[in-house]
Parts: structure tokens; C-alpha cells; sequence
């Protein structure tokens, strides 16, 4: 059964990214630590530390990216990576919506791995199911295509993987999100030293 996944890294005081992110700095200023987990130690945009996360850390990964079998992301992400320069995460079978209100040119040609949805995220949630193949379907930001999907009651389990920093400004995850209450229910906790993996399912 296709579930929908929200999956992203935030700091203890919620924010995924530190200010001023943007091409080049996808994770804002300051912002590299979130992502320690990721690469396995401290790193920065311009390097310092090779691609080899810790067991488990690279056991949440793997899981990660087995179980998606489409990914939705928001426009601001996909700008902010430039695409990934064509090789988004999921490898070269990877198939991600972007909710946008326009369709980049550069982008737009059947071997793109990427499908540009301008009618919102309903029209995009259900794109991605036609083509996950029974797995999950991964909503993995930013903040914004998130939001929309938690405020919509769309997601059917949240993934957090908080890194042990206060950032104190950047972009927060849970804010736009209405006066309706959402009740989580954990699932899992996974500890490394560089993040707590926390799974939630989801109310309706």
C-alpha cells in the first residue's frame, strides 16, 4: 500500500535550514550541521569531510531511499539544488513532482527525472502514486510543500531526523500549518551521534 512519507532533517529549536539559503548554500548559513549525519562528521559547502555516515545513520538512509518510490518536492528546493544537477537522490530511476506555478524550459523534456505540477499538490500526490509502484511516496521538502501536505491531511508518516544544534533563525518546519491539532504517534527512535531519528505515524 503507497503511504505518504514526509521526510527532513531539523534542528532541536525546528528549523531546516539557517538563514540565507540558496544556491550553493542549500542549508542556509551555519546550516552544514544539519547534515552531519549525512556525511558521517562536520563538513562544509565548500568540503572537509567525505560521504561515509555511521551504521546507523547510513542504515536510516538506505531505508530511506528503498522505500520511495516517488518523491515530491517544492520549487524552492528544486531551485535551491539546481535539480541536483539532474541527479536527484533515488539515482538515475528517480522519479520526483515538483509543485511549482511555472515549468522551467531548461527542464522540460521527456528524460527529465523531474515532472513539474502547477495545479497543486493534490494533482501532484496523485501523479507520484500512478508511478510508485505500491511503494512510498516521499514529500521531502522544504518547509513549504510540507506544510501544505500536513495542513491537507495528506501524510500518513513523519520522519524527523533532528540534529543536536539550536540554529536560533532560518526556516521553521511547523509553521503555516492552521488550528487543527495533530496528533503523532511515535513509532521508532534511532540515535547516532550526529541525529535522533524520530517516526511518526500520522493522525487523520
Amino acid at each position: 500500500m503507497t503511504r505518504v512519507v514526509a521526510d527532513i532533517t531539523m534542528s532541536v529549536d525546528g528549523y531546516i535550514t539557517g538563514p540565507n539559503d540558496g544556491p550553493g548554500a542549500g542549508l542556509g548559513e551555519r546550516g552544514e550541521c544539519l547534515h552531519n549525519w549525512v556525511m558521517g562528521g562536520p563538513w562544509t559547502y565548500a568540503g572537509g569531510h567525505p560521504f561515509a555516515p555511521q551504521e546507523a545513520d547510513r542504515e536510516v538512509l538506505a531505508q530511506a531511499v528503498s522505500s520511495i518510490g516517488a518523491g515530491i518536492i517544492g520549487r524552492r528546493m528544486f531551485d535551491v539544488t539546481d535539480g541536483w544537477g539532474g541527479n536527484p537522490p533515488g539515482g538515475p530511476d528517480a522519479r520526483y513532482f515538483v509543485v511549482t506555478h511555472s515549468v522551467p524550459s531548461k527542464w522540460a523534456n521527456v528524460e527529465s527525472p523531474f515532472t513539474f505540477v502547477t495545479d497543486g499538490i493534490h494533482s501532484a500526490l496523485d501523479q507520484a502514486r500512478a508511478v510508485a509502484e505500491g511503494k512510498d511516496v516521499g514529500i521531502g521538502g522544504g518547509a513549504n510543500v510540507i506544510q501544505q501536505f500536513l495542513a491537507a491531511g495528506l501524510v500518513d508518516e513523519l520522519r524527523l531526523h533532528v540534529a543536536p544544534v539550536l540554529l536560533g533563525a532560518g526556516k521553521r518546519l511547523f509553521d503555516h500549518l492552521g488550528d487543527r491539532t495533530i496528533e503523532l504517534e511515535r513509532t521508532r527512535v534511532v540515535e547516532s551521534p550526529y541525529a535522533t531519528h524520530l517516526y511518526f505515524t500520522v493522525g487523520k
